[in-house]
């Protein structure tokens, strides 16, 4: 089954992780990603822009409206996703409580639909 771990942290919360006292942060994230790769569960990952390049779109009306910024006021924000294929819930919750942003934001874990008849599009 795939799960998306959706990876959530406030603007600056990894700055205290990435003082000299830890400054192997990236190498943290690319062993976390060599073992996901190693044991045949990671579909794929993807490393978002900030919040301040976002723009949310709406249609009311028939008017397209842009804001800047993201969806929701929110003092965490997606940073990115990784998408494992995993027999279980329990081992995507347990990929999820290895990631290095655990330690200093948040991890969602949320299941993927598959079957649904507008899948078929993409493939």
């Amino acid at each position: 089954m795939e799960y998306a771990l959706l990876l959530y942290a406030a603007p600056g919360a990894s700055d205290d992780v990435r003082s000299p006292a830890d400054d192997g942060v990236i190498d943290s994230w690319v062993a976390y990603t060599e073992a996901l790769k190693a044991a045949g569960v990671l579909v794929t990952a993807e490393q978002l822009r900030g919040v301040d390049t976002a723009t949310a779109v709406r249609v009311r009306g028939g008017e397209r409206l842009l804001t800047d910024g993201p969806f929701i006021e929110t003092k965490e924000h997606l940073l990115g996703f990784y998408l494992l294929d995993v027999p279980d819930l329990d081992t995507a919750l347990t990929w999820a409580g290895r990631t290095p942003l655990s330690r200093y934001g948040t991890v969602e874990v949320r299941p993927v639909i598959r079957g649904v008849p507008w899948r078929a599009t993409l493939e």
